[in-house]
């Protein structure tokens, strides 16, 4: 999300998380005008947990987005290593800023190794499986769900990558014992970082509803 009407918008809408990114180089990046607005006017997403995207950065801009615009959740998206994450932890936990969870994003095609994950499960609330390209996610373009069916993991996953309107039936026969919800993001978009909040509401009622 980047645009205060559309924040707005989306709060009044059963989602449980809103996404902010903050890798610089996204055509999604939260920049400087929403940075003013959420802290002004964070309450609006009372209720909704808040998730910071970031992309190899450094640990004190992670900890100063976390203070600044109160995150739940940190998803790391670019070549973070396990001890990387276990330094974000130790921080969240031993000291008295505030504190959030992990969210590790991962890049899947078929040559993907599943036991990679392992390393990370200590130190992650969730993971976050996307399509892997050239790009740190955001591409619209969809993996072979099938292939999760080797990921036999205890660390709940977000599906991503390439979810739309026309997903719901992939959606509805889609299983496994660790898949905790969705990621949505470029096909609900009118332009990067504008959500069409007419096209989610349906999405959400048509999955709501589902047979």
């Amino acid at each position: 999300m980047r645009e205060p009407e559309n924040i707005k918008a989306l709060a009044e809408l059963p989602v449980d998380m809103a996404g902010f990114i903050f890798y610089p180089k996204s055509p999604r990046f939260i920049g400087e005008k929403t940075r003013q607005w959420l802290e002004r006017n964070g309450s609006v997403l009372e209720g909704k947990k808040r998730v910071g995207v970031f992309v190899n950065a450094e640990v004190e801009e992670i900890l100063n987005a976390v203070h600044d615009f109160g995150l739940d959740f940190v998803q790391l998206h670019g070549d973070e290593s396990p001890e990387y994450c276990l330094l974000l932890r130790t921080i969240s936990e031993a000291t008295s800023m505030r504190k959030f969870r992990l969210i590790k994003a991962f890049r899947v095609n078929e040559g993907f190794d599943f036991s990679g994950p392992n390393a990370f499960s200590p130190h992650c609330a969730l993971f976050l499986f996307d399509a892997k390209t050239e790009a740190f996610g955001g591409s619209g373009r969809q993996f072979d769900w099938s292939l999760l069916q080797a990921y036999h993991g205890l660390t709940p996953f977000l599906l991503s990558g390439g979810i739309g309107p026309d997903s719901v039936e992939a959606l509805r026969a889609f299983r496994h014992p660790q898949f905790y919800g969705l990621d949505i993001n470029s096909r609900f978009e009118t332009a990067p970082g504008l959500k069409d909040i007419e096209k989610i509401r349906v999405f959400i009622h048509e999955l709501q509803n589902q047979a």
